[in-house]
């Protein structure tokens, strides 16, 4: 998956951003990819149209699509005692200590509705967009007095990103936003009983045209002036239109509402590409230079997307589809700059994701745009990742281009990384082999995961009547799944994990142990055993948080650091879908109903959706190596929407 390091780094150094200049690409934004079909090209055009939250460096600007049309929200903090300072740019989980806190509201999945509240030195504030037609209305509104010091001062600013030619300028009473084809103008709003001069200059560094003010409730409109009411009825408008959805949900509307903000608010415009994508979160996509993909993480934002947007949900599994590398895998991430992790792939979890997406919305020109790379990757993993029969990890040096930024390229971690598990103790004590550049052992996860991804892809190329590839499928599918079958350890009553340099069989148990539940190779009665024995053993896996990321009772549970006894949504959701293989209702519904509290717990106190969380505790906020905003954490959430289906 991705780096424990880079991930501490990530949250460590991004501080409160100033206003910052435009974004320069080597490829023209919007350009046409002549890979796209026709039918997902129409899937990225009607994605990458109107007002939204695109902007992944702030979560307080709204950018207009195709214009490029940025508006900013700023606050100028006024003290003798503590310096002025100016907040251009805002994220939801920096975690340094001059950072704003930003406590996400409502995000309708196509921006006609955002709600989030703001707080830093001391100030504390809420924003509000909606659409009106092709117009957008804002209304920033306190949320604290000033009772001893200066007010703040409020900077709306607008500019055009991503190289867009075209300015902004203040005209009388309005700023213009000219292209050289038209002119979209922005108002300001304002109590009627406001009298300062909204055209005031303040020393910000905002470049080009803006508007200041110290008043306390500051409205703004787009195509027309409008008032505070008038803006105040727009956003009550659409706050209805998006609880009336929540309301036609019935009993689902509670997770609807968390699935559909998260990735509402995660959701970004590339430039690079010109294509509109859910990355993990805006934290980790601004420290990686504008954005990253990351292979699993990103098929599971598809496939919880596929609850209330199709198109989102498409374009999410098609990007990192398109992200193969020369080699013919998908990366474990792709990451701005054209930079990828040419030497490892992560979990194949891609069929299984695009299957379900077919079942649900049954588009066939879905199926072929994706059966292509598909195959190649699965066909990958076979050539390059067998080790005595076995499907193994690896991490290959001599693979081009070389990302010279990544050490962990031809060594241990990066074969461990490919795991998607990156410190696991699963991996403790394990041999990376230098010349073959594989990991020494047998793991039961992966080979289940692939077992699966088979499984899923052979129905795909039967769907698409492409039958000597689904004959190819189905025998892989069934060799490995032989192999999967000698990995049970009657003894212990599980599937376990093989050191191929010893021969020896692993003890410690994860989550991943259950898995081949998913790739349907234990017998009913042996997967009776390891619900009973294993998963509901409160010494091992069951408790009042489920499910950790190592067994309670192993060593490493008590280091409660990232792989290493937290609790992660993949694993939770991965885990649900193999108990659906099998007649165990009681333990599945309870599976669902605890992985659904604890991530209930931190989004009704915080608004967070925790790239891991605490086993003991149920807390994600203990530790810096948890995104507080990271749209896997929703997984929690989506089982027990599966559950009820």
């Amino acid at each position: 998956m991705k780096r424990m390091m880079e991930c501490v780094w990530s949250v460590l150094i991004l501080g409160a951003g100033l206003a910052r200049a435009q974004v320069m690409s080597h490829v023209a934004p919007g350009q046409v990819d002549t890979r796209r079909s026709s039918e997902y090209g129409q899937v990225q055009q009607r994605l990458a149209r109107g007002w939204n939250t695109w902007d992944a460096h702030s979560v307080a600007t709204q950018v207009l699509l195709p214009e490029r049309l940025a508006i900013h929200v700023g606050m100028k903090h006024n003290s003798t005692l503590n310096g002025d300072a100016f907040l251009g740019d805002a994220l939801i989980g920096r975690l340094d200590k001059d950072a704003e806190k930003v406590t996400p509201g409502l995000h309708a999945w196509d921006g006609s509705y955002t709600r989030a509240d703001y707080e830093w030195k001391g100030h504390k504030w809420r924003v509000e967009s909606a659409h009106d037609g092709d117009d957008l209305v804002m209304l920033v509104e306190p949320l604290s007095k000033i009772e001893h010091g200066l007010p703040p001062t409020f900077v709306i600013s607008a500019n055009f990103l991503w190289n867009k030619q075209g300015f902004v300028e203040h005209v009388s009473d309005h700023l213009a936003a000219k292209t050289g084809v038209e002119s979209i103008p922005i108002y300001l709003a304002r109590e009627a009983y406001a009298s300062e001069a909204s055209e005031k200059v303040v020393n910000v560094p905002v470049e080009g045209a803006y508007f200041a003010t110290n008043e306390s409730f500051v409205g703004i409109s787009t195509g027309k002036q409008r008032t505070m009411e008038e803006i105040r009825a727009v956003l009550r408008k659409q706050w209805d239109s998006y609880h009336d959805s929540l309301k036609a949900a019935g009993a689902n509307g509670p997770l609807l509402d968390a699935i559909e903000t998260t990735l509402g608010w995660d959701t970004i415009y590339e430039p690079e590409k010109g294509r509109v994508i859910s990355p993990v979160s805006r934290v980790w996509s601004v420290g990686w230079g504008g954005y990253v993909l990351f292979d699993w993480d990103t098929f599971f934002a598809a496939t919880m997307a596929g609850i209330g947007d199709k198109d989102l949900a498409y374009a999410n599994a098609l990007e990192t589809l398109r992200e193969e590398t020369a080699q013919g895998f998908v990366p474990n991430y792709a990451r701005a700059g054209g930079w990828k992790s040419s030497d490892r792939s992560e979990p194949p979890v891609g069929a299984i994701t695009v299957l379900g997406l077919y079942d649900k919305f049954h588009d066939r020109w879905f199926l072929q745009d994706a059966f292509e790379p598909l195959l190649k990757w699965n066909r990958w993993w076979a050539e390059h990742r067998d080790m005595q029969g076995y499907l193994t990890l690896g991490s290959d040096p001599e693979n081009q281009p070389r990302n010279l930024d990544d050490g962990s390229v031809g060594t241990w971690q990066g074969a461990v990384y490919e795991s998607g598990l990156d410190n696991s103790p699963m991996y403790d004590g394990t041999t990376y082999n230098e010349k073959t550049h594989l990991l020494e052992y047998g793991d039961v996860g992966e080979m289940s995961l692939y077992v699966a991804d088979c499984d899923a892809l052979a129905t795909i190329a039967e769907t698409l009547g492409k039958t000597a590839e689904a004959k190819e499928l189905r025998e892989r599918a069934d060799r490995y799944r032989a192999k999967l079958k000698t990995m049970w350890d009657d003894k212990a009553g599980i599937f376990l994990n093989v050191n191929l340099h010893t021969g020896e069989k692993s003890p410690r148990l994860s989550p991943t142990n259950f898995y081949p539940l998913l790739a349907k190779a234990a017998t009913p009665e042996q997967a009776a055993r390891m619900v009973k024995e294993h998963l509901m053993n409160s010494e091992e896996f069951w408790g009042e948080y489920v499910i950790p990321s190592i067994a309670r009772n192993d060593p490493a549970f008590k280091d409660q650091q990232y792989w290493r006894g937290r609790i992660w949504g993949p694993m939770n959701y991965l885990v649900y879908l193999g108990l659906k293989n099998y007649d165990v209702p009681e333990a599945r519904k309870q599976f669902a109903e605890k992985s659904y509290a604890l991530f209930l717990k931190e989004w009704k106190e915080n608004g967070h959706v925790h790239e891991n969380y605490n086993a003991i505790t149920g807390t994600g906020d203990d530790v810096v190596s948890s995104d507080r905003f990271y749209h896997w954490g929703a997984l929690l959430g989506y089982v027990e929407w599966m559950e009820k289906q």
